[in-house]
């Protein structure tokens, strides 16, 4: 599988679940890809960082390298769920919920908790789904208490959803 498919179904599945959650489970196991990019972590300016996506079991975890730091989101899909690893605690928390924004080709979880940018990761989203994302730069996907997807929503239609 190459680099951009991959980088395409992390979008798929971070940004736009419901609209996107189309691509099929991965059947191979370990590491998928490695891609040196930037992060922000609370909000701060980004930094270089390496996201590093491997299978583990019937989900998936996308490592945040940032020097010592390490924040890995875990998603499943079927159905589409997506948690944060809690190191303090050693136990997986739901995640409140995520966003991409083409423009900046940024992914976003919990707010600005954890974003991940790099100048081509959403364009293959674009690619491989033209009609879906067509006009749209803001895609915003909000979880329920039980993990599950509970809204999306699109550019202005995400104005004062979620928290």
């Amino acid at each position: 599988m190459n680099r951009n498919t991959l980088c395409s179904r992390i979008g798929l599945l971070a940004a736009a679940a419901t609209a996107f959650a189309v691509a099929p489970a991965w059947a191979q196991s370990g590491t998928l890809y490695k891609l040196d990019t930037k992060c922000s972590v609370k909000g701060a300016a980004p930094q270089a960082c390496v996201v590093e996506a491997v299978n583990e079991g019937s989900a998936t975890l996308y490592r945040h390298i940032m020097g010592k730091t390490v924040e890995t989101i875990r998603v499943t899909e079927s159905p589409v769920r997506m948690s944060v690893w809690i190191d303090s605690t050693k136990t997986w928390k739901n995640l409140d919920n995520a966003a991409a924004r083409f423009s900046t080709n940024t992914i976003c979880f919990n707010g600005r908790d954890l974003c991940a940018i790099n100048p081509n990761y959403l364009n293959s989203v674009r690619e491989e789904r033209p009609d879906a994302t067509a006009g749209r730069d803001l895609i915003k996907v909000e979880f329920g208490a039980d993990g599950r997807i509970d809204l999306t929503c699109y550019d202005d239609g995400c104005k004062g959803v979620g928290k």
